[in-house]
């Protein structure tokens, strides 16, 4: 039975990942920053007689990222490792710009490394992004650099707290950020990926962006075009990557886009 561990799961898009992945035939670990809430999401499938287990992860915390690989150390290897906890904060200044990075970019890289060791030797890795992620709204700099073919993580880390500083100054969109975190934070998560993806070469295991679309969620509102089936399909489907899948790409409904 493969294993998938789905972060921000409790709700909206993870918990329609998780549930389509638990028809499938998959045992998934349904985790959430509210561990309560992750086992009431848990309940519902278990009453359905499916193989999900809740976790408290809470991604922008380093102590509940190590708890959570501890707990996963004594278990199975894991087959998929969908990082699709994230948030759109209210208003914008310097401690949106931070938190927003360290929960949409930070937290999905966090939770990759600290479980990479459990992670199967062809297990996918899907960063679920976004649209707004696209350079497009970004500078053309920015762009050039996020999309160098040697960017390493510093640099990726450098651009991020170039982006936190110059909100705090106000002088962020002269640099060619929008005056957007969640957009910013998507455009670091697909540099991460990018990244991520050379540091695979040569292995089974793959790492891809999937970009949902506007979906009718708690985050994109009720005016959203998409349902919560159409925008999981993509996430599911990076998910269940077999042999000589994409390795190192973005995605909207099994299609590449641009980055």
């Amino acid at each position: 039975m493969p294993i998938a561990v789905v972060t921000g799961a409790n709700r909206g898009l993870g918990l329609e990942t998780a549930s389509v992945l638990a028809r499938k035939g998959w045992r998934v670990w349904l985790t959430g920053r509210d561990g309560a809430h992750a086992e009431q999401a848990a309940a519902t499938l278990q009453r359905e007689k499916f193989d999900v287990q809740a976790a408290t992860l809470d991604v922008a915390n380093e102590k509940s990222v190590r708890e959570f690989a501890a707990r996963m150390a004594s278990e199975p290897a894991i087959d998929a490792l969908v990082n699709n906890a994230g948030a759109s904060l209210s208003g914008f200044d310097a401690e949106v710009a931070k938190n927003t990075l360290d929960g949409n970019f930070r937290g999905a890289a966090r939770v990759t490394d600290a479980l990479f060791e459990k992670l199967a030797p062809a297990a996918n890795i899907v960063m679920v992004s976004s649209g707004m992620g696209e350079l497009s709204h970004l500078s053309a700099e920015l762009g050039k650099r996020l999309l160098a073919n040697a960017l390493t993580r510093a640099e990726i880390e450098q651009i991020a707290e170039e982006f936190v500083t110059a909100v705090q100054r106000g002088n962020h969109a002269a640099l060619g950020f929008p005056s957007n975190a969640y957009s910013v934070s998507k455009a670091l998560l697909n540099a991460f990926t990018r990244v991520f993806a050379r540091e695979l070469a040569g292995t089974s295991r793959r790492v891809n962006a999937v970009c949902p679309g506007w979906v009718k969620t708690r985050m994109g509102g009720s005016s959203a075009p998409r349902s919560l089936e159409q925008g999981a399909s993509g996430i599911v489907w990076a998910a269940t990557l077999g042999a000589g899948g994409p390795n190192g790409g973005f995605f909207r409904d099994a299609k590449p886009i641009a980055w």
